[in-house]
């Protein structure tokens, strides 16, 4: 175990947040215009607060959004990408004996689902051309398929994680469950990983990502979407979550102080497909809880529970609608880059 290496928890100081911003060549080309209304409110609530890392296609074509004060705090990079889910094709920061790393694992579009060649060249384009502070080490582990939006951090050596997706063979099917492990503890410091084995949502791409269904809220506290209701097609799976996360123990050997999330009410998409909304996919900044909301009844409830969670931050609700027309939400899309990484 690499006690020495820290992944920060999203709640730590951050630099910046980083968004691949869509384009007409991307999936979104049918709602675009829709889709950029979503990333622009999402972007000027985190310039309220810190900087942005903006990866697009066309700069000039980017800034028309934004004002010129707003300006001052973004930085673009020009790079080709296959689509827009920052989350998953965004570099993954630790610190190592103090010293930042940038580390650069594999994506292959969610288990060779899309063609991510591409996006999966974005961090090392972002470092080639020196985004990063000057000392920053870069780690490539490419060999190493691993979404940010599948794993979450404490901050203090406890990893949380799903088996549907990091077990899958779609992803590292070399490797075991001990194999993927000592990756984790190896290369982001992991004294220990909690297993989620039961969870998932329809209209998910992802093979059930931690970020769409439990998350750290502090050392203690995890956020998880309930589902109270039999009738559900998720009812079975989500309760048998609930009972996993009833018996994970922190490492005072207490229990964690859980807080459910609603369900949202089912919304579909035009082929009659439920889409998958979920409250879990929040964003932690600076002074700030970044939630996706859909224009459903249980809108105010969530914000209302996350507001409770972190009282020390303004809750935001985004609309976001239109990202999960494409089978994503809002921590898809967005990586924080955590204090001192940045030039």
């Amino acid at each position: 175990m690499k006690k020495d290496i820290c992944l920060p928890a999203e709640w730590a100081d951050q630099d910046a947040v980083m968004l691949t911003w869509p384009h007409a060549g991307t999936d979104w080309a049918a709602i675009l215009e829709e889709a950029e209304t979503t990333y622009i409110s999402i972007a000027r609530e985190i310039l309220k607060r810190q900087a942005l890392l903006i990866v697009c296609d066309d700069p000039s074509r980017v800034a028309s959004h934004f004002s010129a004060a707003e300006l001052q705090s973004v930085r673009f990079f020009e790079l080709p990408f296959n689509d827009t889910w920052a989350r998953d094709h965004g570099p993954i920061i630790t610190f190592y004996e103090g010293r930042t790393m940038v580390n650069d694992f594999g994506f292959n579009g969610w288990g060779n689902k899309f063609d991510a060649r591409l996006d999966d060249r974005i961090t090392s384009g972002l470092f080639s051309k020196q985004a990063f502070k000057e000392e920053a080490g870069y780690l490539d582990c490419r060999d190493f398929i691993l979404e940010g939006g599948s794993i979450e951090s404490d901050g203090l050596g406890t990893l949380m994680t799903t088996g549907a997706c990091l077990l899958n063979p779609n992803r590292n099917p070399e490797l075991s469950q001990a194999d993927i492990e000592d990756k984790l503890r190896n290369i982001l410091g992991a004294e220990r990983i909690l297993w989620v084995m039961h969870g998932h949502l329809e209209g998910d791409d992802t093979d059930s990502h931690i970020d769409t269904l439990a998350r750290f809220c502090d050392e203690s506290t995890i956020a998880y979407v309930q589902c109270i209701d039999p009738a559900d097609s998720h009812f079975g799976e989500l309760q048998r979550m609930e009972q996993e996360l009833k018996s994970f123990r922190q490492t005072s050997g207490e229990p964690y102080r859980l807080v459910p999330l609603p369900m949202v009410s089912p919304l579909y998409n035009e082929d009659g497909e439920r889409m998958g909304a979920t409250y879990a996919n929040f964003l932690i900044i600076n002074h700030a809880v970044l939630v996706p909301v859909y224009g459903t009844p249980e809108d105010r409830k969530a914000l209302g529970i996350l507001s409770g969670i972190f009282p020390g931050r303004e809750v935001v609700g985004i609309n976001c609608l239109p990202l999960i027309k494409q089978n994503g939400s809002l921590h898809c899309i967005t990586m924080q880059i955590p204090k001192g990484v940045l030039l």
